[in-house]
């Protein structure tokens, strides 16, 4: 399968804005080949804490991924803040909407800094299989956490992972993107947006697509642009039987516990 990154600026708070800036991107993504088109965290708002910012679930947001979808007969995903019950706080949620007009969700689970008190943490990570590729979503600062990636690597082929992810820390961003390939021996495509947000973060994209072996077969500067790789489910397989320590990792935790 071919994936492509769309690494987007972003119109603080203007969701028409973002979706029409965004789906001549999707259209190019298509045109390009890609089967599946990922966008950044938080697409169409930025990431912004205004209390009120969140939508319904299946609402604006998830709607334009879906019509996106619909109309070039893809997989199309990104982050959004949705709320599944009146009233209360949203979640940073991705979604993950398919040409069928299926639609699966991932809540974020570790909420960074303030964003802990706008925004509730989800339960658990979710997997997806789409053209014969396991796909296990996390969102930006979940990339810190390590832990989570290793419990759901036996069933992934590629982690997702869009983010708002800032400039000052850009050498993290990449460095742990490569790691959690390495030692997942999986694909991940960091998707990062770039530009300036409505509180005066700078994001330098360094959108990446790393191989299950940490090689980076597709990259990007502080631009807006697509970074487009093919993935392979039998390429994880075959890494994985190269080198066989995801065993020893449940190995060891086993003689732990």
């Amino acid at each position: 399968m071919k994936i492509a990154a769309v690494q987007h600026d972003i119109v603080w708070e203007d969701r028409d804005a973002n979706f029409a800036r965004l789906a001549p991107q999707v259209a190019r993504a298509v045109g390009a080949g890609a089967e599946l088109v990922l966008l950044t965290e938080t697409f169409s708002t930025g990431f912004s804490m205004t209390p009120g910012i969140g939508e319904p679930e299946g609402g604006p947001s998830s709607e334009f991924l879906a019509a996106q979808a619909a109309e070039h007969g893809v997989w199309v995903a990104g982050t959004c803040p949705e709320t599944d019950v009146e009233g209360e706080l949203p979640y940073n949620t991705f979604v993950l909407a398919g040409p069928d007009g299926t639609a699966h969700r991932y809540r974020k689970l570790h909420p960074f800094a303030d964003e802990r008190t706008r925004f509730r943490s989800g339960t658990g990570p979710v997997t997806v299989e789409v053209g014969g590729l396991r796909i296990t979503p996390f969102i930006c600062y979940d990339l810190r956490f390590a832990d989570v990636f290793w419990g759901a690597a036996p069933d992934t082929d590629v982690y997702l992972v869009p983010a708002n992810w800032p400039s000052p820390r850009r050498h993290h961003w990449s460095a742990l993107l490569q790691a959690r390939a390495i030692e997942n021996q999986a694909y991940v495509v960091g998707c990062n947006r770039v530009g300036t947000a409505g509180d005066g973060t700078e994001h330098a994209g360094d959108s990446h697509i790393v191989s299950p072996m940490g090689d980076l077969l597709a990259t990007a500067s502080g631009v807006e642009t697509i970074v487009l790789a093919d993935v392979d489910a039998a390429e994880v397989a075959a890494t994985r039987d190269r080198f066989p320590f995801l065993g020893d990792r449940r190995h060891l935790a086993d003689r732990k516990s």
